[in-house]
């Protein structure tokens, strides 16, 4: 299927060396992030080392290289999150999910980040899920959203 869509999205480009940054952007706006094979691919219509590709893509803070996971944690380090808990939050979704900041669940479920500011001070600690915000963020509402890793363990603190 992978390949199937990037022969798609390669067909509306000419394989020019500066499109690939678009080539980029719309395999990752399709697949969620970079595939190694799809990189080769792509590197071989423009015409460039292998390698050309992988630093461009890990490069630039808006490539992925690895998939996301379904759920798309983001926490909030912003000053009103950060006075109102936002560490502790944090710090409670890793221990939940078993998950550091950055990383993905190897079974794709989670993907744990942190931004630098929503913009929902009012709402502060505010998490999102996927595209969902969720405010006044309290350690009872991490163990409604999130169960624990390990089924019939109840979490502490």
């Amino acid at each position: 299927m992978e390949e199937e869509l990037l022969e798609e999205i390669l067909a509306s480009y000419r394989g020019d060396r500066g499109e690939l940054v678009p080539i980029l952007q719309e395999v990752q706006d399709n697949l969620g992030y970079l595939p190694e094979k799809s990189m080769v691919d792509i590197a071989k219509f423009i015409g460039v080392p292998e390698s050309h590709v992988y630093s461009v893509a890990s490069f630039y803070a808006q490539f992925r290289l690895l998939p996301l996971g379904r759920k798309r944690i983001a926490v909030c380090r912003g000053t009103a999150c950060h006075i109102r808990g936002a560490p502790q939050i944090l710090n409670r979704i890793e221990k939940t999910i078993g998950l550091k900041e950055g990383e993905t669940s190897d079974d794709l479920e989670y993907t744990l980040e942190t931004v630098a500011c929503f913009g929902c001070c009012a709402l502060a600690p505010c998490i999102r899920v996927n595209m969902d915000v969720v405010g006044e963020m309290t350690s009872e509402k991490v163990d409604e959203l999130f169960p624990p890793v390990i089924e019939g363990v109840k979490n502490d603190q």
